[in-house]
């Protein structure tokens, strides 16, 4: 598993505010959790941690801490425990660590792909639905996967895989219901031709578009109006 380091630095000052000017300058709010300890608030560098989330561990990359201007402390291990973003730019508003030791298992979730192309996709025109996107695995930091690769070119129409069909590498336990499906081929939804003329028969009339008209146009129509009352009277 890929590793990431970080400087960052102890965050002494707390509230809404001192975040707000810290982020103004490119900092982001961040703490560091561990059992049994206090909770570290610090700031990181805005560049430096979306760097980190776009590694090929994503999410799951394991990241060493080093608190700046503090030598002989030792860089503290992390992984990512949430992330808080801005819902209108998308940009990271806080993140918490859970600091973890090498030595000890974690539980994290795991991307699932599919590799190859199945037949009943490639020959009789099914389709492979993806029923399941991320798995739960336990095992050492050192050994979490960056994704699960499931070979789904066997499948029929008809056919399913389910987790305990999922292949891992040594040290790494799935948590998962072994009888969930994960990916499956089911028929193509055919629809028959008198279906879809009475969906065209059904289907709402477009509404009809009202030219605005222009100021000079209105003045016009009024005048005419005007001149054509005068002749009545």
């Amino acid at each position: 598993m890929e590793q990431v380091k970080l400087e960052v630095k102890l965050r002494e000052e707390t509230g809404k505010e001192a975040a707000k000017r810290e982020r103004e300058k490119g900092a982001i709010p961040a703490v560091v959790y561990r059992k049994g300890e206090k909770a570290v608030p610090l700031y990181l560098n805005r560049k430096a941690m979306e760097q980190a989330l776009h590694t090929s561990a994503g999410g799951n990359a394991l990241i060493n801490l080093k608190i700046e201007g503090d030598e002989k402390a030792k860089p503290k291990t992390c992984i990512i425990k949430e992330i808080q973003h801005d819902p209108l730019s998308g940009n990271i508003l806080h993140v918490d660590f859970n600091e973890i030791s090498l030595t000890e298992e974690i539980k994290v979730e795991v991307p699932l792909s599919a590799k190859g192309e199945a037949i009943g996709v490639k020959l009789d025109g099914g389709v492979l639905e993806h029923l399941l996107w991320e798995i739960q695995v336990e095992c050492l930091p050192t050994d979490i996967p960056q994704k699960l690769e499931v070979d789904v070119s066997s499948l029929k129409i008809g056919d399913a895989l389910f987790i305990k069909d999922i292949a891992v590498p040594k040290g790494v336990k799935i948590l998962n219901d072994p009888e969930v499906r994960i990916f499956a081929v089911e028929k193509p939804i055919e629809i028959k031709p008198e279906e879809a003329a009475v969906a065209a028969e059904t289907a709402p009339a477009e509404p009809e578009v009202t030219k605005q008209k222009k100021p000079e146009e209105i003045a016009a129509e009024e005048a005419a109006k005007a001149k054509a009352k005068e002749k009545k009277e």
